[in-house]
């Protein structure tokens, strides 16, 4: 018989020697390629989440450890997931409100617009207000007769719908076109002046166009009085199912209300917010002085919900002849685009971004708005040098001066970037800026990551479809509908793509820690992804669909079976 003492150390050792018991997860995925961004671990096999947090990365039987009666196992069959995409700058309801409204698109010419204008005119009550959006004239397979700077007159419009408003947004939201009973309702007439950082488009005898650059279409909002708007949660709602069949389980919103981040806030507590919102505010600075002091609203609702920034414009589109550039442009040499809000007004907002801890996200496309900007950027740094590692964005960077592009890393400003506005703008960038400016300054991805900045990813969704996979393959190709490639030598790595998808736009918000990678103890936010876009061939990446989007370890998205 063994003495008590040898008895009891065998005991103590077998205790230590036993397998531990693993609580199982919640997910599992497995039998797939997981890239994830993390540099510790950059693929696996297979990845195990309990509640919204990811506990395990590794290998097939690591996973199958995990598995237990209540686990929902997703098999991949050897298809790819990736950290859930971040659109880095979109505007939320807008992409809901989208939805209620003409989508203009994909029309090829003005006569187009006018023929679904008067379809919805025959389908409306009299007096509605009809609304729509996408419209871009270069888009057009050939200029409006009659038209003025390029665009067309409202006279077409104004007869196919005499008595109903009619108000159309541009592509890119800078720029609005009305037909004339919207014109009347708003008071709009021969001798209505420019407002400041707008301009009404005028003809040869001075009569307004029915186009309105800019600030200029806050003018046509008094010809929407009356018109029942929209359910809000509903927008809401059609913009997270949007998002999630696209893969998207992050948006950066890009100019909110606190009015709107109220229901964001209620849609968050009850759970129907289903995707995670980074929000900038939209408010006037008075309202900002008074609202934020005490305002705090981070990681709300299982980290659904967070608050943390300002946007604000210095310029418009350039195709809408509104960005501010340095010298003029080149098919319209009498303007140097508009300066939409006054420098000093920003000056003050970055002040209030200072004493608040808030980012401060400046829209800014053309070259001499960019470096407004950086200029004020670095004027506001050097007021509090102790202050470190602020990520100040700039939204768009779109035209930039060769010499501004090393201020980006140097003063630590984020530029945040949309891959898809090269390939749509890129037909017609060059007429407006000139051969040479538009080879040395526009859509910089390549010079920007070289000089070491952060650029993150996104579409401006509504403005482009909020596909992360088109906006993908824009970023490693600036391949036009043509064929041809928008100055390729300026495209990313699919991976450096990728990561400005994921990795980097959590990092424009602060929100590294957590998101943007797969790895042990982030969120479980995942996209699988029916083709590997990261080996596929260039032009197979375009067929490639969203399969699953995951959101918090729960799949809140798949695609139908076929």
């Amino acid at each position: 018989m063994q003495p008590l003492a040898l008895q009891l150390l065998l005991a103590a050792l077998s205790v230590v020697a036993a397998p531990q018991r693993q609580e199982p997860a919640d997910l599992v995925l497995r039998g797939g390629r997981i890239v994830t961004l993390d540099d510790e671990r950059p693929q696996a096999r297979a990845l195990a989440a309990r509640g919204d947090t990811i506990v395990f990365v590794g290998d097939d039987q690591g996973a199958a450890a995990l598995i237990g009666d209540a686990t929902r196992v997703v098999e991949l069959e050897g298809r790819l997931a990736v950290p859930g995409f971040i659109e880095g700058h979109g505007h939320f309801m807008g992409v809901g409100d989208a939805g209620l409204q003409l989508d203009l698109r994909s029309v090829s010419s003005w006569d187009e617009v006018v023929a679904l204008v008067a379809a919805a005119v025959a389908r409306a009550r009299p007096g509605e207000l009809i609304r729509g959006r996408g419209w871009h004239q270069e888009k057009w397979q050939a200029a409006p007769e009659p038209s003025v700077e390029g665009l067309p007159t409202h006279h077409w419009l104004s007869a196919v719908s005499p008595d109903n408003p009619v108000v159309l947004r541009h592509a890119s939201g800078h720029a609005t076109f009305a037909n004339a009973r919207a014109m009347e309702l708003a008071g709009v007439a021969r001798g209505t002046p420019d407002p400041p950082g707008g301009q009404i488009v005028r003809d040869a005898g001075g009569e307004p166009t029915g186009a309105f650059r800019e600030t200029a279409a806050g003018l046509l909002a008094r010809a929407s009085r009356g018109a029942v708007p929209p359910d809000p949660r509903r927008v809401a709602e059609l913009a997270v199912a949007e998002l999630l069949s696209k893969g998207v389980t992050s948006f950066q919103d890009a100019g909110s209300s606190f009015a709107e981040v109220e229901l964001y806030r209620q849609m968050a507590a009850d759970g129907s917010l289903r995707v995670r919102l980074w929000v900038m505010l939209s408010e006037s600075d008075r309202v900002l002085a008074e609202r934020l002091p005490g305002f705090d609203l981070r990681d709300f609702g299982r980290r659904h919900l967070t608050v943390r920034a300002i946007k604000r414009s210095i310029d418009g589109a350039l195709g809408s002849h509104g960005a501010w550039l340095l010298e003029p442009y080149a098919d319209l040499p009498q303007s140097t685009g508009l300066n939409t809000t006054p420098v000093a007004s920003i000056e003050e907002t970055a002040r209030l971004a200072l004493a608040h801890g808030f980012q401060l996200c400046v829209h800014a496309i053309g070259d001499r708005a960019n470096r407004e900007t950086l200029d004020l950027y670095q004027r506001a740094f050097a007021a509090l040098p102790e202050r470190r590692d602020l990520r100040w964005r700039i939204e768009h960077a779109q035209h930039l001066h060769p010499d501004d592009v090393p201020r980006f890393a140097r003063l630590g400003v984020v530029a945040s970037m949309q891959g898809v506005h090269c390939t749509s703008d890129g037909p017609w960038v060059t007429a407006r800026l000139g051969a040479e400016r538009a080879a040395s300054g526009a859509y910089l991805w390549r010079d920007l990551l070289d000089s070491g900045a952060l650029v993150s990813n996104g579409t401006d969704a509504p403005v482009e479809d909020v596909d992360p996979i088109a906006s993908f393959h824009s970023t490693v190709t600036r391949r036009l509908a043509d064929g041809s490639s928008f100055f390729p030598a300026q495209c990313m790595t699919r991976l450096e793509a990728l990561r400005s998808y994921t990795l980097s736009a959590a990092r424009a918000a602060f929100e590294e820690d957590v998101k943007g990678s797969l790895s042990v103890g982030k969120l479980a936010d995942v996209t699988v992804l029916s083709r590997d876009i990261l080996t596929v061939p260039a032009d197979e990446i375009l067929a490639c669909e969203v399969i699953a989007t995951i959101v918090g370890g729960e799949v809140v998205y798949e695609r139908a079976a076929r």
